[in-house]
């Protein structure tokens, strides 16, 4: 059983992590108004990756490079990939937290998905969960209505991509080393987009290539302090507090880019927040 003090030392990271991812968001919704998307999503991607091997290679040597499972780690990296390049053209077009909320529609899918490839069982509780879930996405998007942007699929792509990857790291957990794990959730795209980006290389402003440097730096924080988090505590008592990255997607997107926050958004957000938060609490209480 883990101590009062390490659940809250996990929260505490998680919670930074949320920010660091947001912030790493924002940063990158500013540069894709300035430089093509491939190449700020290959920022995010190679410096992510050079932070990584520098923390790695001193602490577990080359352990890192090796894999049990390289079609599944390179499957994975892939999903990963495709859903960062859906959600940085979002962020070149709609408000970053709308593209944010829409996004975290993937825990929900995740309960679907385990029913159809992994075998698992879903009560009626979380089916209505998933239910409301899917209501939120339609307040965000509103289908149908002539105020929709096509862009908000974008992101609702990236959900359903992501909802894979997240099952992919399940499948991984155990069968392969962390280390490996974590080196290859960025390596793969970083290889993928190095060899891809001069197709469309546009030479940044020494500013823009210190921001480049920051979305990369931004989101290896992120995951580093997401891995440590879930070391002090169960993935089941820090999963609520994932929607972070959210709330501080909507304060920054309010306050720092000038976007506006619609009723619907709020709303639709709150059901997406609920039904995740929900769909924890009766897999916990199982």
């Amino acid at each position: 059983m883990k101590k009062p003090s390490g659940i809250l030392a996990g929260i505490c990271l998680t919670i930074l992590s949320g920010l660091s991812l947001a912030s790493m968001d924002t940063v990158g919704k500013f540069l894709t108004g300035r430089l093509p998307v491939m190449e700020v999503v290959w920022a995010r991607y190679f410096f992510h990756t050079l932070v990584m091997v520098a923390w790695l290679a001193p602490t577990t040597g080359m352990r890192f490079l090796r894999t049990k499972r390289p079609g599944l780690q390179l499957l994975r990296g892939g999903t990963l990939l495709v859903a960062t390049l859906l959600m940085y053209t979002a962020f070149s077009r709609i408000p970053l937290a709308d593209a944010t909320a829409v996004q975290f529609f993937a825990p929900v899918l995740v309960t679907v998905l385990s029913v159809v490839f992994l075998a698992e069982r879903i009560g009626v509780h979380r089916l209505a969960a998933v239910l409301v879930g899917f209501g939120g996405v339609l307040l965000i998007v509103q289908p149908g209505f002539s105020e929709t942007d096509p862009y908000l699929l974008l992101p609702l792509g990236a959900a359903a991509i992501l909802s894979v990857y997240f099952l992919l790291t399940r499948t991984l957990s155990g069968a392969d080393d962390s280390a490996s794990t974590l080196f290859n959730t960025t390596a793969v795209g970083a290889v993928l987009l190095t060899l891809a980006v001069p197709l469309v290389w546009q030479w940044p402003t020494p500013m823009e290539f210190a921001m480049m440097v920051v979305v990369g730096l931004l989101g290896a924080i992120g995951h580093f302090c997401l891995v440590v988090g879930f070391s002090y505590a169960s993935a089941s008592a820090l999963s609520p507090f994932l929607y972070s990255q959210v709330l501080f997607a909507s304060i920054f997107s309010l306050v720092l880019l000038g976007d506006p926050l619609r009723p619907s958004l709020i709303a639709g957000a709150a059901l997406l927040i609920g039904s995740g938060i929900y769909i924890w609490w009766r897999e916990n209480r199982r």
